[in-house]
């Protein structure tokens, strides 16, 4: 469980992704990063909210801001989801839920009286330096990547 906020380093990671390749956030310094974390590969709401990243990945592009989805979902469900919705940035597999304790996204839920252990819906987005710019906890997917991206532009313009 962990209890970040904004003006934290963000936890460093390295993950395996859906491309065959490792990603490791502190080499993505000197660009923002949004990370979000997501219950499941190819369910509605993971399947919208991915879909919305990847539809909206020129614009983030554009604001120097790379996006990173992690589950723990295993490498094959990622390239299947991947290419199945033809998602456009990588996809990272956290099977043993380092990272995703790490960040706080891996909570206890509950659903129609049972509570379980799973992966809270939450957006981080790390600035250029590592550190924490702003967060998303309990998102609800509708207008959610809008208003990551109005948040990045609000940042780029103040500065």
């Amino acid at each position: 469980m962990s209890d970040l906020t904004i003006g934290d380093t963000a936890p460093d990671f390295t993950l395996p992704t859906h491309e065959g390749k490792e990603i490791t956030l502190s080499a993505l310094k000197g660009q923002k990063v949004v990370i979000f974390f997501y219950p499941k590969d190819d369910t509605p709401g993971c399947t919208k909210e991915a879909c919305g990243f990847s539809e909206a990945l020129p614009a983030f592009n554009k604001l120097n801001t790379a996006v990173i989805g992690i589950s723990k979902d295993n490498i094959k469900k990622h390239q299947k989801f991947a290419e199945k919705y033809d998602l456009k940035f990588p996809l990272a597999s956290d099977e043993d839920l380092d990272t995703c304790e790490k960040y706080g996204a891996w909570k206890e839920k509950s659903m129609y009286g049972k509570t379980f252990l799973g992966i809270e819906r939450s957006t981080f987005l790390i600035d250029e330096d590592g550190k924490i710019a702003a967060l998303w906890r309990k998102v609800k997917v509708p207008g959610h990547v809008e208003a990551v991206q109005a948040e990045i532009q609000d940042k780029a313009e103040a500065a």
